[in-house]
């Protein structure tokens, strides 16, 4: 009697129950392995399993033969089938192995689905890379905004492309100097050579000849048996940007005008030289005019360079594109973190619109980020985004009859009150001062100026 209720038993289950003995041959095989396998049970009871299966593709063979039971495994015993088995070996009562038992669940169903998703989120993220693509008509497209003064850099930087003469592009720190440089390297004839960036004011003095020229093997202590390309080599054929122009140490500018001058460069430890291919490109956020009248920039390397002139427009001259950009950055840092896009309400624009942007879009794009990674709701109004900007304390400004708080007016306070305290620390001395906070001297000298700050005690 007990034996027919465990057949019972076993017959009303869903999965594949394969029963064996030690000889390898069938002695139960229920209704679910019927219709998994498409194998009836007078033909495969009583008989070796190796006769409808390959012994490699058994796992309850494998089971038999370790005496190993396996939990949850995924398993494939014919090409066409998948499944999630749990087999374990069977002992009689004095331990001795007897045969083994296999429980295998279909699942050949949800792979082939699974493979499907895969094919078709594959097919719909070609299609939208080609959406994308077709959306991007050129590589100026990547300057985000429709803003008049953003259109008339953009028409200066497609005419600069077309041609192969340096161009300078001015423009304070996080306008988008080098995404602009990039695109006039994209939009012209050099798409398919290098672009290779190099941030003058990142690079220690005494590694500036190696970093652009390179050196001959052997050419000082340390240096690499075989010598090594510097930037403008790597740069042959293509374009060299050039970022913070202004902090390349004066004895380089002479060796950059005579490969501006000559297209040629000579290695460290070279006497030969190499000609090149290279357009340059330069930016900087320092007024090189200025420097050049305190002989920190070569007026003959400025010229050189500063052929056609592109001027990025800082955020606040481009207030209509505030909402576009914040849009971009907003869908950017949802898909990056996966979580869904906050919605900006008016009013929560208006504040941003009404903020001066010292850091520019990079400021903004700081922003957007702490907006989607702090925020948790799914919209945004005037209320909730003063939380979100870094500087908080209250300048003042009057909108109607209420007083509001004016970041910009604060942080000119608080900058001042820091170059005050700091040139009374370096006892006037500029050059300190300038060093100190982590500015250039024209900067200093700038914004001096601009808040009127007495330099009665002040000497270079």
């Amino acid at each position: 009697m007990d034996n027919f209720y465990l057949e019972a038993i076993l017959a009303a289950e869903d999965d594949a129950i394969t029963v064996i003995n030690r000889n390898e041959e069938v002695l139960f095989w229920n209704d679910a392995a019927v219709q998994t396998y498409n194998i009836k049970k007078p033909e495969i009871l009583h008989t070796k399993i190796t006769e409808f299966f390959h012994d490699e593709d058994l796992m309850v063979l494998k089971v038999l033969k370790t005496k190993v039971p396996v939990k949850n495994t995924y398993h494939r015993p014919r090409h066409d089938k998948h499944v999630v088995i749990n087999a374990s070996p069977v002992f009689d009562m004095q331990g001795e192995l007897i045969g083994a038992v296999s429980v295998e669940r279909d699942i050949t169903q949800i792979v082939k689905l699974n493979d499907n998703l895969v094919n078709t989120s594959a097919e719909l993220n070609e299609l939208r890379q080609q959406v994308y693509t077709a959306k991007e008509e050129s590589p100026f497209s990547k300057l985000k905004g429709n803003s008049k003064a953003l259109r008339q850099t953009i028409q200066i930087a497609r005419k600069a492309a077309r041609t192969d003469a340096t161009a300078l592009i001015l423009g304070e720190s996080g306008t988008g100097k080098e995404i602009c440089a990039r695109a006039i390297h994209e939009a012209s004839n050099r798409k398919d050579g290098p672009f290779i960036p190099v941030n003058c004011g990142a690079i220690p003095s005494a590694l500036f000849e190696s970093e652009l020229f390179g050196y001959e093997g052997g050419a000082f202590t340390g240096a690499e048996k075989k010598g090594k390309a510097g930037k403008i080599e790597m740069a042959d054929g293509g374009t060299l940007f050039l970022d913070e122009v202004g902090e390349l140490p004066l004895e380089m500018q002479v060796k950059l005008l005579r490969v501006l001058q000559e297209d040629e460069i000579y290695r460290i430890g070279d006497s030969k030289g190499k000609k090149v291919n290279v357009r340059f490109i330069a930016a900087t956020n320092q007024n090189l005019e200025q420097l050049m009248h305190e002989k920190q920039f070569r007026s003959d390397l400025y010229y050189r360079l500063n052929v056609i002139q592109i001027h990025m427009p800082p955020l606040r001259e481009r207030m209509d594109d505030i909402a576009e950009l914040s849009n971009v950055f907003l869908h950017q840092f949802a898909a990056q973190y996966q979580t869904s896009v906050p919605k900006l309400e008016q009013d929560a624009l208006q504040v941003m619109i009404e903020y001066d942007w010292p850091g520019n879009i990079r400021e903004l794009r700081n922003l957007v980020q702490r907006i989607v990674i702090l925020s948790e709701k799914p919209i945004i109004n005037k209320d909730d985004i003063h939380h979100y900007f870094q500087h908080r304390h209250a300048g003042t400004i009057k909108s109607g009859t209420a007083t509001v708080h004016s970041l910009p007016k604060e942080k000119e306070s608080m900058e001042k009150q820091l170059i005050e305290e700091t040139l009374k620390q370096m006892n006037g001395n500029k050059s300190a001062t300038a060093k100190k906070l982590g500015i250039s001297r024209v900067t200093l000298y700038n914004k001096i100026n601009k808040y009127e700050i007495d330099q009665s005690n002040g000497n270079n």
